[in-house]
């Protein structure tokens, strides 16, 4: 007599066969809220293990969408869903100038999730046309979040291997980037949904090495360098809300704090100031230097400005030496799309379409690429400027490898619910992936130092006014993911395209026998 299976054990099958009797748009509402619950992995709720169940889900949608058109549609649709909950806080920056931009905020949430899906869809259609297996559809996921990642300059915001930097599992990121984390994720989820089946015993390996991972990871993140005299970072928070930040009436305010800030006892060996926290043109900016020169009294500072060369706008990070003069420059160089610059801009702004950051139709110029900022006894440090600090390509492509990295950004545009938290999220992975300590000074928040490990050392808040002094912690020797960045992951993409590829040929080579 066979043994009864569990309701729980068969809790897969069951909800399969629901899906199977669902129509193809209701499979599609389905895939969606699946979707969404795979985005509560993501920052400010980091429930990573609700993310895997969403991500489940979504597999058991594609093995029931019966046709690879329908499987591509329920892709979309997962895609939608996670994309709008992930990606919500994109309607913020519309928010700040609502007269201008406000018009714009629905439009911008709809066009980005639904766009961004799109590479969902296409490869959950490829996965159904290759055989709809577990390992051509972990393959054909983490192959869509790398390409877009690169693609129209890149978006790698919210990757599915993201529901990990909160967790133990981050720590390998330093062996196989974001997109190896990606395909972890997805792994796991497909081991999820086969421990609810009535053969769970096939999950066991997969578990095992899930739980051998995070073994793995806790004990890398236990470790780190030895504890040493640290030279000491001032980060200073102005907290200008992005509506009241060029107010005539608010810059003194936000300027003064800065300024104090700086003045404060006891010296630290750097002083840090937000993205563009310094009120006027860099080439115009003579008179307010020597009020922040003095301030500072010898300490050196690195300064968030806008400088214009001709009829070009830079947005740039500027070292003050302990003299009071420009040390150096860095100007951005990958810029936000329909953010510091729209395509075809001044055509563009007779439709009233401006980027939200520039001054002009054209908007921001981008800088020649990524360079090093020599800080004396401190070290080199690699300049990120906002959105700079979002891709690991561009950390990965510094000239030479720095003793630090130094984000500086403006995080009122993305409010204060998820996208500032994000943000942080994205740097804590960089400083794993880099094996690099980061120093991190937000306008509105989270400023922070990150040690190599991606542990937070200190921060200032998000939403308040104030500024704390942080030891700078010890770089790690250069990481896997440091030495080949990507390769690893596009070869396990296609190592497993390649296997499913193979068995298939294989396949049809003993049925023509």
């Amino acid at each position: 007599m066979p043994r009864p299976v569990s309701p729980l054990r068969a809790l897969a099958p069951h909800l399969e066969s629901w899906l199977r009797g669902l129509g193809p748009r209701r499979r599609m509402g389905v895939a969606a809220v699946f979707g969404a619950l795979a985005a509560t992995g993501q920052a400010p709720f980091d429930l990573w293990q609700l993310a895997l169940v969403g991500f489940a889900g979504l597999y058991s949608v594609f093995l029931t969408a019966g046709t690879a058109r329908r499987a591509g549609w329920a892709g979309w649709a997962g895609g939608t869903g996670y994309f709008a909950l992930a990606l919500c806080w994109i309607v913020e920056p519309f928010l700040v100038d609502i007269a201008r931009h406000g018009w714009m905020a629905p439009f911008a949430l709809l066009f980005m999730a639904a766009g961004l899906a799109l590479f969902w869809g296409a490869a959950m259609m490829l996965a159904h046309r290759l055989g709809r297996g577990a390992i051509v559809w972990i393959g054909a996921l983490a192959l869509a979040e790398l390409v877009r990642s690169y693609v129209f300059t890149g978006f790698p915001w919210a990757l599915i291997g993201h529901i990990w930097i909160p967790t133990a599992m981050a720590q390998w990121a330093g062996f196989v980037g974001p997109h190896g984390l990606s395909l972890i994720a997805l792994a796991s989820a497909v081991a999820l949904r086969q421990l609810f089946t009535a053969h769970p015993a096939r999950a066991v390996v997969p578990v095992l090495l899930l739980a051998g991972l995070f073994a793995g990871g806790a004990y890398l993140a236990a470790s780190g360098p030895a504890p040493r005299a640290a030279p000491v970072v001032r980060l200073i928070q102005p907290n200008a809300p992005q509506h009241q930040k060029w107010d005539p009436d608010y810059v003194p305010i936000f300027f003064r704090r800065l300024v104090e800030a700086t003045a404060a006892d006891p010296r630290p060996d750097l002083i840090v100031w937000p993205e563009t926290s310094v009120p006027v043109y860099l080439e115009y900016a003579e008179e307010t230097l020597k009020v922040i020169a003095e301030a500072a009294s010898g300490v050196p500072v690195v300064l968030g400005a806008q400088r214009e060369e001709g009829e070009r706008i830079f947005n740039s990070a500027a070292v003050l030496d302990g003299q009071g003069r420009i040390a150096q420059v860095y100007d951005k160089h990958h810029l936000v799309p329909f953010g510091e610059y729209v395509p075809l801009g001044d055509l563009m702004a007779r439709f009233g379409i401006h980027g939200m950051a520039a001054r002009e139709g054209a908007g921001f110029s981008a800088g020649p690429g990524p360079a090093l900022f020599d800080l004396g006894a401190l070290g080199t440090a690699l300049p990120l400027i906002c959105y700079e600090a979002v891709f690991p390509q561009d950390v990965g492509a510094a000239p030479q490898r720095p003793g630090f990295l130094l984000q500086i950004t403006n995080d009122a545009w993305f409010g204060r619910f998820s996208g500032p938290y994000q943000h942080l999220s994205q740097a804590r992975l960089r400083a794993i992936e880099q094996g690099l300590p980061m120093v991190r000074v937000a306008n509105t928040g989270v400023s922070a130092v990150i040690d190599a490990r991606g542990r937070i050392t200190g921060s200032v808040p998000l939403g308040l006014s104030g500024w704390i002094d942080l030891p700078l912690p010890e770089a790690l020797p250069p990481t896997i993911y440091a030495r080949i960045g990507d390769l690893f992951a596009a070869g396990a993409i296609l190592a497993l395209f390649l296997a499913v590829i193979g068995n298939k040929a294989l396949q049809n080579g003993r049925k023509a026998d």
